[in-house]
């Protein structure tokens, strides 16, 4: 299992569970110093992922891109991919389409959390699922094209209704034949849906494609209460290779979340 680290270059999300709010260059160069084997961006486009600048930072400062995340479509035009408007829907399809192009570009997989969408108003709930599957075929073929894989990131209660639980997600993957796509486990939201969190990976098995090591409060893993010995025990039965990755609140400061961050990460996986 590998290491990462989240920088946000969302201005309208500074105040979320990012890590690295200052720019690309200051956050690959933490990470770097801090020993994290890789970054997880989060850009406001694709366009905006700049892709040859980060290419270089990467290379320069030894890193990996461990994936990238599709959410500013929802932070900042309120796009998603159940939307009641087609023209939104479209909207929300190319603009993951164009960051799954620029991450595999970067050979990295794209995250589809937040613009998954959800249902309400004149999207009954089966409808906003039926929309979901479309487009995760669409979008996971895209990825398939750079060799990547599309992470699919079920959500707690609070952000959407259409899958909470891990186990209700891979059953709805395998059901409609979604073979490129992989589970994002983000064990915050894991603490809120599941009864046991080892047990449900162990479930999921092969379908666990990335982990956010969150702590219970959002902040980092040592800092709530979540025991992560199972969990990691779990991962290793499963063989996952992949990333954990600090998607957590920057508290009490970006380098301390950091810092506990990856000498958890050592302190669990080592040995």
């Amino acid at each position: 299992m590998k290491s990462a680290v989240t920088i946000c270059l969302v201005p309208e999300a500074r105040q979320g569970p990012f890590v690295f709010h200052d720019g690309l260059e200051a956050g690959c160069r933490a990470a770097a110093e801090l020993g994290f084997d890789a970054v997880e961006v989060f850009p406001e486009s694709a366009e905006g992922l700049a892709a040859v600048e980060l290419g270089r930072l990467l290379a320069g400062c030894s890193l990996g891109l461990a994936a990238v995340g599709t959410g500013a479509g929802w932070v900042k035009h309120r796009w998603h991919l159940c939307h009641a408007d087609a023209d939104v829907r479209a909207r929300a399809c190319s603009f993951i389409g164009a960051v799954v192009d620029a991450a595999g570009g970067l050979g990295a997989p794209a995250i589809i959390g937040s613009m998954q969408g959800s249902s309400g108003g004149d999207v009954p709930r089966d409808t906003a699922r039926e929309r979901l599957a479309e487009s995760l075929h669409a979008l996971s073929a895209r990825a398939a094209r750079h060799g990547q894989v599309l992470l699919y990131e079920p959500l707690n209660r609070y952000e959407t209704d259409l899958f909470n639980r891990q186990a209700d997600a891979a059953a709805f993957l395998r059901d409609r034949g979604l073979a490129n796509v992989k589970l994002l486990c983000d064990l915050f939201h894991m603490n809120i849906e599941e009864a046991d969190a080892a047990a449900t990976i162990t479930a999921c098995g092969d379908l666990v494609g990335h982990v956010h090591w969150a702590d219970s409060n959002r902040r980092a893993m040592g800092l709530g209460h979540t025991d992560p010995r199972p969990i990691v025990r779990a991962l290793r039965a499963g063989c996952f290779e992949g990333y954990l990755s600090a998607e957590v609140f920057p508290l009490p400061t970006a380098h301390d979340a950091a810092r506990t961050t990856v000498e958890s990460i050592r302190t669990f996986t080592t040995g």
